[in-house]
């Protein structure tokens, strides 16, 4: 009977150590968010911009040179990104629709930090940092549905350290029109992209821009040397991502890389085994979307990717295969109806426009009150001042129903080779034409349905609180 028990004890003793062991090789998860940027930082060639946090995190861990949102604007997006699901699927696609009429995902979905918990993670979106920072987190959600219940546990960092294993995720407003960090960047030396007109306005208001991403990767650097301090970098896994591009005139609401490129950089513990196809101090090229961050966090958490998720596991012994193709949409935002549909490879983009008959430029009220270029730009066009590209674009009254561009040729997209004789673009269009429809039917696209006339007379009036409760507010500009 004394051995038997022994025997049992040993039994228990080892299933307890494996646990233990188990358990002591799940990483902590720390996003770092930042809002409406794209890939301008040092490690990624920009010229005036000082991030030498971000480059060093880069150094140590990965950074992935196409990495892509599924929508271009934050309610959209985010959806999209913390569900692990289109938010095309998921019915929320129009920006800041359904925030206060009850709507609920559909049955099966679940936002990650449910899934993250079900595992035995603590959770957090922090806002409440030490003292000593002088910043807080935005505590940004920003979902296009109802949650019932507390989507985190928390969102104070000071908790971290005694729950773990946790996930947990920082917003960032720098780069979040109104730019308002210290002056750095010499707009006479910034480069600007050639889609906007040279002049002294739009060259201030890109620097402001560059100035915000210098000051974000100030205070990452304060989180960082924090994750040092308190003990946890050693078995923290830390992701920087935007939640879309940049807040520039044909980035944000629109579906060229402007708005759906974004930075992706992973680095992995010191003291947990590296994941499969995790390789440190190396560049990636691989095509990767928003919502494989979420399948892959969750994968290397040790969940088991749920079968219907439309994410990717991109790291660890789950990986699937790489992406061919990633795919993004963009429907209403505010008072402001288009519906494009993007689909993009290691070398094309393809947008197809469902609504040519609107002007680019067609009242937007978000943007005329926050973006200078946005009304620099009809200024100048009525003073004959524009070049005869950005005339034709910005200031046609209709758009193009299809567009192709050849990423590596035209990196700003100002080419459109939907009508090029050369067989291999029109070979392009063809495959990604196809790819594109596809996407819709499969992936059951709701935007194939009209906005029901109630939610659409809303028009984005609702504004998000940080904790993702939204209050109904009017106005004529909201921050989004």
């Amino acid at each position: 009977m004394q051995r038997f028990f022994l025997a049992a004890l040993a039994a228990v003793s080892c299933q307890l150590s494996v646990c233990h062991s188990a358990a002591a090789t799940r990483p902590n998860i720390l996003w770092l968010i930042g809002e409406d940027f794209s890939p301008h930082l040092g490690c990624y060639g920009t010229k005036e911009v000082w991030t030498p946090n971000l480059d060093k995190l880069a150094a140590d861990g990965m950074r992935f040179t196409r990495a892509f949102t599924t929508a271009p604007v934050c309610s959209a997006s985010r959806s999209a990104f913390m569900t692990g699901m289109y938010q095309t699927t998921i019915g929320a696609h129009h920006h800041r629709s359904h925030r206060d009429d009850g709507y609920q995902l559909p049955a099966g979905v679940k936002v990650a930090t449910d899934r993250f918990r079900e595992a035995g993670y603590f959770t957090a979106n922090l806002r409440e940092l030490p003292a000593s920072f002088g910043f807080k987190g935005s505590g940004k959600t920003d979902w296009n549905f109802s949650y019932a219940g507390k989507p985190f546990d928390s969102d104070q960092w000071s908790e971290l350290k005694s729950h773990q294993p946790f996930y947990a995720q920082i917003n960032f407003q720098e780069t979040h029109r109104t730019f308002k960090a210290p002056a750095k960047a010499d707009p006479a030396k910034v480069e600007l992209p050639p889609i906007y007109p040279d002049h002294p306005v739009a060259r201030t208001d890109w620097a402001k821009y560059l100035d915000a991403a210098s000051e974000l990767d100030r205070k990452i650097g304060v989180i960082l040397a924090q994750l040092e301090a308190d003990g946890l970098a050693d078995n923290t896994m830390v992701l920087f991502m935007g939640d879309h591009g940049q807040a520039h005139v044909r980035g944000k609401q629109f579906v060229y890389d402007d708005g759906l490129h974004v930075p992706l950089i992973v680095r992995w513990p010191r003291g947990i085994t590296a994941p499969k196809n995790f390789k440190p101090g190396t560049v990636s090229d691989q095509l990767v979307c928003s919502l494989d961050f979420t399948a892959t966090s969750l994968a290397l958490a040790g969940v088991k990717k749920p079968a219907d998720m439309q994410g990717r596991v991109f790291l660890g012994d789950q990986s699937e295969p790489p992406r061919q193709y990633v795919f993004g949409a963009r429907d209403r935002c505010d008072e402001t109806m288009f519906r494009f549909r993007t689909v993009r490879d290691a070398r094309y983009r393809y947008i197809r426009n469902f609504m040519p008959e609107r002007a680019f430029l067609q009242t937007n009220a978000y943007k005329e009150a926050q973006y200078p270029v946005w009304n620099l730009i009809k200024e100048l066009g009525a003073a004959g001042k524009l070049t005869g590209w950005q005339k034709n674009f910005y200031l046609s009254p209709t758009m193009p129903p299809e567009e192709l561009f050849d990423m590596d040729a035209d990196p700003h997209s100002m080419n459109n080779l939907v009508a090029s004789t050369k067989p291999e673009h029109q070979a392009a269009l063809k495959r990604l034409r196809g790819e594109l429809e596809k996407w819709i039917e499969e992936s059951n696209d709701q935007g194939r349905i009209p906005e029901p006339p109630e939610v659409t007379a809303r028009k984005g009036a609702t504004k998000a609180t940080p904790d993702g409760d939204p209050k109904a507010k009017k106005g004529k500009a909201k921050k989004q």
